[in-house]
């Protein structure tokens, strides 16, 4: 990919409070779309509390571009059913880098961006932008699941550089 910029590895660590779509449970897995890329974790039994521990790396070529997230209830025999969406945009984490990099050689944990939850995105509350173990960002962040009666996800945002990663 020549227009690549860098790859976002989103860590979907798990679920909160999730919708009841079965009788008394669930059986949920996210989706994670940025244009035309589409990936997902596994599926989670019976649980409105998952904890799916995934890591999901996309390509990013237009940092413009949205990313949505979807939870679904699995279901064996019909259709899966929808248990809410979120959508976020990553430019202020890649302002956040940007900044780093101005910066650079920042202590380990110094908070580089704060993000207050809004009516303008799906944050359920505020998310830090961290220089993390002397050589990273990272990004947490809750997402209030919309579309839904309940819910939320939790995600940890990663940038890697491929700059950094091409050998010549």
């Amino acid at each position: 990919m020549e227009n690549m910029l860098g790859l976002l590895r989103l860590h979907v660590i798990r679920g909160v409070n999730l919708a009841i779509r079965d009788s008394h449970s669930s059986d949920p897995y996210v989706i994670v779309r940025m244009g035309k890329q589409k990936l997902r974790t596994r599926v989670m039994k019976k649980n409105l509390n998952p904890e799916w521990n995934e890591d999901l790396t996309l390509s990013v070529t237009d940092p413009t571009l949205p990313v949505k997230i979807m939870v679904y209830d699995r279901d064996w025999f019909s259709r899966d059913d929808k248990m809410g969406d979120a959508v976020f945009h990553i430019d202020p984490f890649l302002e956040a880098i940007r900044i780093q990099n101005q910066l650079g050689g920042l202590p380990d944990g110094t908070v580089i961006m704060k993000i207050q939850a809004s009516r303008q995105n799906c944050l359920s509350e505020e998310s830090k932008i961290v220089w993390h173990k002397g050589k990273k960002i990272v990004q947490n962040m809750f997402l209030r699941l919309q579309n839904v009666e309940r819910g939320e996800v939790e995600l940890q945002l990663e940038w890697i550089d491929v700059s950094d990663h091409i050998s010549i």
